[in-house]
């Protein structure tokens, strides 16, 4: 498909429906791939495939801000009804952004680890917002949660965004039919504090996708209930 195809896609493009964001967060991560991801910015939107997610649910799982009932305003957005963006700061310098799914009070989120820019329209605003790019790959803009935030201009100031609402400067589209996607599941990254709970399989792939942050010899094929 050529930029001008998907020129036409983009606007024929729906909100992903309700019933999405309603499900939990291990529920939602694996039907989140495909999808695109849109950024709204002064020089126009960037609309992105979303190749990699990572599922942080409910006050049991250690790895989630959330575990154990953990309500603050860092955490707040994440006790909302799902359909807002959860953005959060780490290591002090790089912002994550999450899908929070589920009903309110019960905190579920969704990390969005890896994006393809899907024109190269979209790709030259990316990287001209990313900067200078590691080893000079165009890969190494967004396949990584820090790096596709610095790629697409997502900071703390959109924590709490509507993702359903197309006039958003941040929401989501339906893309790919799941049906046609072969997707896997592996481990979640660097969350050693989780304890039993940081060997999950709840990171979910498009496998051999080169955007992937890292790649699972271990992965097992996931089969979506439809």
């Amino acid at each position: 498909m050529n930029d001008d195809q998907l020129g036409t896609r983009h606007r024929d493009a729906q909100p992903l429906p309700d019933w999405l964001y309603a499900l939990t967060a291990l529920e939602a991560a694996p039907r989140l791939l495909g999808q695109t991801l849109v950024r709204r910015t002064e020089d126009g939107e960037i609309r992105c495939r979303i190749v990699e997610t990572e599922s942080y649910g409910g006050l049991e799982d250690k790895g989630s801000h959330a575990y154990g009932g953990r309500r603050t305003n860092r955490t707040e957005t994440m006790f909302h009804s799902g359909g807002k963006a959860y953005v959060y700061l780490i290591y002090g310098m790089y912002h994550c952004v999450n899908v929070v799914t589920g009903a309110a009070d019960d905190p579920q989120a969704v990390l969005i680890r890896a994006v393809e820019p899907l024109t190269s329209h979209d790709a030259e605003l990316m990287i001209r917002y990313r900067g200078k790019l590691p080893g000079g790959k165009p890969i190494n803009m967004s396949n990584g949660p820090g790096k596709l935030c610095l790629a697409l201009r997502i900071d703390k100031s959109l924590n709490g965004c509507e993702l359903k609402r197309q006039d958003s400067p941040l929401f989501l589209e339906h893309g790919d039919d799941l049906t046609r996607l072969s997707i896997v599941q592996a481990s979640r990254i660097n969350i050693p504090y989780a304890e039993e709970y940081a060997d999950k399989p709840w990171r979910f792939y498009i496998p051999r996708h080169p955007y992937v942050s890292i790649h699972d010899k271990k992965a097992a094929d996931f089969p979506i209930p439809m």
